[in-house]
């Protein structure tokens, strides 16, 4: 890494920007598929994927899903798809998805991919302004779905999209019936459109998550995504090395899951898919060496184990457990930035004790094999990170956007700082701003904002562009680095709050400090204008439920949103928030939604961030009510 920042003689100065080497590079003349080409020339026979099926799991191949993934080309070729045309995907992460997502690759295709959450509005935006010409969706109720946004929205009516259904349970097999007409489809015409592409090619659409405004797409380039893959997979071999193995849960339609999957194709890593509703069962069977996870992930794990121990001399244990891990995480810290030593024989010993007694379950929780946890998505309670790793899961919180194709900084095994989301990737440089905004340059960094532009071959950006003259693409993130290069995310730009006393505030540490409750899934700061800071709390209808138990009660979210025992313990989270600033910054009052917040409500993004535009749109009372005094 090479710092460019020169302080003055004899003043220290803080680190201002860190660049990594790239570790590997493909010809111009390369594309997405050549990952996938290289690894059949590699290890044909050995198992890539695994699809989950009513007997267990079943093996596939690297050549097996090259050889149905050219089929389905073949297919689309045959039904008319030309290089450069769009083709959205709708659908939870299966191997399905993956199969579609190559295969129009493979045509010389643009998937563009759409998450199965969806509103009927959200899905005609996408494709109208996508300019998709043909869908991929999972199931009968998708279809409908998808038909109802084309029949709906006026310059969709009258255009013939076709909606091909992939299968129900995620194995593809409702596929087979596009394979049969490109069997008049040559293999020098699929290599035609295969190599149509190349690393400056436009690869997918990805849409940003809509936090604050409608969704932008973003072209993501094919040197973006490969380039990417080969060189997470030189810089992460301890992770995607040989023998790896990874359950894919969080949505592929969001970039990180999407990139993380490619890497995987490039490094050989098994895949296996789950959802929610089976990802226990899955974990068990499937046994990931590694899994990619988003902070509620923790959040409910640890939870659940607490609850499970909540009762007497079990409750004290894992309290007793969860500090020692805590404790045995900060020391490995500490040592890390020379701040301290190793952890000592005696807390060596009580951590042994406790490997023992609990954290061999907390383990056993994600299949007992998993010796890594990649975070990403949103900010993770360090005081999590630091209870994850003590207890023998090591927690690679990373950072990035769609406009940065996913990761472009993550903490590594060798190289961990809890509170930070790492150093960049190689091919990556991090800048900080005079403002404190992190910007960032590299290979993820996308060519531009597209969708309806016709110049499908040039990105053009937006009036305003956060994109610089200099490579630089600034995120609108708050951050600083450490001497080590370490980047740790304080905060959003235009989240910063400026109350009547002209204090600037921001909100995001707070916010994090009060998700450390066991009762609050989502906080909201607020007190732009305002005399005072503020909070509004949503709470975790499950965690209230278990919480609730254990003192003999039954309460309903609406109910405990006015329960003073209820009130008393978010007081006290908000306390112990309070006691990380200064009075001026600190929250003066809060109110407790009577609802949870849901993805279903408008409330959450797909990809779980809090949309905050929902506070004053679903709950228009609250602001007046908490200023009325």
């Amino acid at each position: 890494m090479a710092d460019e920042a020169r302080p003055t003689p004899g003043q220290r100065r803080p680190r201002t920007e860190v660049s990594a080497e790239l570790l590997e590079l493909l010809p111009p003349e390369a594309n997405v598929t050549h990952l996938l080409e290289a690894r059949v020339a590699e290890a044909p026979d050995s198992e890539l994927f695994s699809r989950r099926t009513e007997t267990g799991w079943e093996p596939v191949s690297a050549d097996q899903f090259r050889r149905e993934v050219t089929l389905l080309a073949q297919g689309l070729i045959a039904s008319g798809l030309d290089a450069g045309e769009r083709v959205a995907i709708l659908s939870s992460s299966s191997y399905a998805w993956a199969l579609v997502d190559f295969a129009v690759w493979y045509a010389g295709g643009v998937p563009v991919p759409i998450y199965e959450t969806s509103s009927t509005s959200q899905i005609a935006y996408i494709l109208a302004d996508s300019r998709a010409r043909r869908v991929f969706v999972e199931n009968e109720h998708l279809a409908l779905t998808v038909q109802e946004a084309i029949s709906s929205t006026p310059e969709l009516a009258n255009t013939w999209l076709p909606v091909t259904l992939m299968s129900e349970d995620g194995s593809g097999s409702h596929l087979v019936s596009l394979t049969g007409p490109g069997l008049g489809v040559s293999p020098r015409e699929l290599e035609r459109h295969r190599a149509a592409a190349n690393l400056d090619s436009l690869a997918t659409l990805v849409y940003t998550s809509g936090t604050t405004g409608r969704p932008k797409a973003c072209e993501i380039t094919h040197g973006n995504l490969a380039l990417l893959a080969v060189n997470l997979r030189a810089h992460l071999p301890e992770v995607v090395g040989p023998g790896a193995r990874t359950l894919m849960f969080l949505p592929l339609a969001h970039v990180l899951a999407r990139a993380v999957q490619i890497t995987c194709v490039a490094a050989g890593v098994v895949i296996g898919h789950s959802r929610q509703s089976t990802l226990l069962e899955d974990l068990a069977t499937f046994r990931p060496t590694f899994l990619l996870a988003v902070p509620r992930v923790f959040e409910k794990v640890f939870a659940a184990a607490e609850e499970r121990a909540a009762e007497g001399v079990r409750g004290t244990l894992f309290e007793r457990a969860a500090a020692t891990a805590r404790e045995y995480s900060q020391a490995l810290d500490d040592a890390a930035a020379g701040r301290g030593h190793r952890p000592g024989r005696r807390l060596r010993v009580r951590h042994a004790v406790f490997e023992r007694l609990v954290y061999g379950r907390i383990r056993a929780a994600f299949g007992g094999h998993v010796s890594s946890i990649v975070s990403g998505g949103s900010a993770l309670s360090p005081s999590l990170a630091h209870f994850f790793r003590g207890a023998g899961l090591p927690v690679l919180e990373g950072y990035g956007l769609t406009e940065t194709t996913g990761p472009c900084t993550v903490n590594t095994p060798t190289a961990t700082r809890v509170g930070s989301v790492g150093q960049p990737l190689p091919g990556t440089s991090i800048r900080i701003a005079e403002n404190g905004e992190v910007l960032v340059k590299g290979i993820g960094v996308i060519r531009g904002y597209g969708g309806s532009d016709p110049a499908d071959q040039v990105g053009t950006p937006v009036p305003a562009s956060p994109f610089h003259e200099d490579g630089y693409f600034a995120t609108g993130d708050l951050g600083a680095l450490d001497d080590d290069g370490f980047l740790t995310i304080t905060g959003r730009l235009k989240d910063v709050i400026v109350t009547a006393g002209g204090k600037n505030v921001h909100p995001g540490p707070l916010e994090d400090a009060l998700r450390e409750s066991e009762l609050v899934a989502h906080a909201i700061v607020v007190g732009e204008g305002r005399p005072f800071i503020a909070a509004v709390m949503g709470l975790d209808g499950d965690q209230l439920g278990s919480w609730a138990r254990r003192r003999g009660r039954v309460l309903t979210v609406a109910e405990a949103a006015s329960d003073p025992e209820v009130i008393a313990e978010i007081q006290r989270a908000v306390d112990a928030a309070n006691a990380t600033v200064s009075r001026a910054e600190s929250i003066r009052k809060f109110i407790v939604l009577p609802r949870e917040l849901t993805l279903e409500d408008g409330d959450l993004t797909p990809s779980l961030k809090l949309r905050r535009q929902s506070l004053n749109d679903s709950f228009p009372e609250v602001l007046p009510e908490l200023y009325s005094h």
